[in-house]
């Protein structure tokens, strides 16, 4: 029987505090937000399954047997970025194969047998290696995708760590933050890969895009871990995670600038993307840079913005977009 093409959305996500830290078991406090990366699905009369990166242009046309040799590279490669015989960029070498690898991962987990081919087309309106979750957002995406056609009852919990799995050949370390928030939807107090449901924050939540960061997110977490792994830093990010979720929905302004300071210890926000957000606290407003940031370069993707207005004012003369996101009570779904 011939199954009816599909399409899957996966919300992206803003991460109010504790990004770096949650990665040495530390608390983080995320919630999903209304933008999404979408993922098509569809029979096709080959044995190949052909892939299509939209906002990319990027396609990919590969038989089972050659996706398998492809995994078997990628974590070939993986374990040599871990011995640090490889930089995390090396490891993948188009945008194509975190899904190709995806998906054959979890072909081969749960031994699913595929008489036909597949047409997997994705597309994204979430903005690409700035902080909001992107790759895990497509990876879940696909995942979703997959498991709704072919009807395969599989349980969040192993969705979330083949997630996981395909997350770390672009950022080296994953925490899961990322992948659960996009499945589960929601706002959750996160700490080793375990999440506790919190109520979606009501305040007007505004999203800076500084640019594209010239490093990788992975760049951005070996090259922490390089200096601060064993830093009691992590502690002072947890006391301010911890003062954030009993703020929720009062005055988080002190704190999320508290968290700015910090971020800014560990060398993450680049001098430019600082000297904004000290206009924006001059103005009234506090913020922070959502994710990983940057190691180099003037761009630190997006920076999240409490203000009782937007401060179009200040963006407009560094030359920055503005928007208004609201949190996403739903994770990955048909729609």
């Amino acid at each position: 029987m011939k199954r009816e093409p599909l399409k899957v959305a996966s919300p992206a996500k803003i991460i109010l505090t504790g990004e770096h830290s949650v990665v040495y078991g530390m608390p983080a406090i995320v919630t999903a937000i209304n933008r999404f990366a979408y993922t098509e699905i569809a029979a096709t009369a080959t044995s190949r399954i052909h892939l299509t990166l939209a906002d990319l242009k990027e396609k990919a046309s590969s038989t089972f047997d050659t996706l398998r040799l492809l995994r078997d590279r990628l974590l070939e490669s993986y374990h040599l970025c871990l011995n640090g015989s490889l930089s995390i960029r090396q490891v993948l070498q188009r945008p194509a194969e975190l899904f190709q690898f995806t998906l054959i991962n979890l072909i081969d987990t749960f031994q699913t047998k595929i008489k036909n081919g597949l047409k997997v087309k994705v597309h994204s309106e979430i903005p690409i290696g700035c902080g909001m979750g992107s790759s895990a957002a497509t990876i879940v995406s696909v995942i979703r995708a997959f498991t709704h056609y072919l009807n395969l009852d599989i349980n969040l919990d192993w969705l979330y760590r083949l997630s996981v799995e395909a997350e770390r050949l672009q950022h080296g370390f994953s925490s899961g933050i990322d992948s659960y928030i996009s499945l589960n939807g929601g706002a959750a107090r996160f700490q080793n890969g375990k999440a506790h449901p919190l109520l979606l924050p009501e305040m007007p939540l505004y999203i800076v895009n500084t640019g594209k960061p010239e490093s990788s997110t992975g760049e951005c977490v070996m090259n922490v871990a390089s200096r601060f792994k064993t830093s009691t830093i992590w502690k002072e990010f947890e006391a301010v995670t911890n003062h954030i979720e009993r703020a929720l929905g009062d005055d988080l302004a002190p704190l999320i600038r508290h968290n700015h300071e910090l971020l800014t210890h560990i060398g993450v926000v680049p001098t430019k993307v600082q000297q904004f957000i000290k206009e924006l606290e001059e103005a009234g407003a506090s913020a922070k840079t959502c994710g990983a940031g940057a190691v180099y370069g003037e761009s630190a993707g997006i920076v999240l913005v409490l203000a009782d207005e937007p401060p179009l004012h200040i963006c407009q003369k560094y030359g920055y977009t503005i928007s208004e996101v609201k949190g996403e009570k739903q994770g990955a779904r048909v729609v």
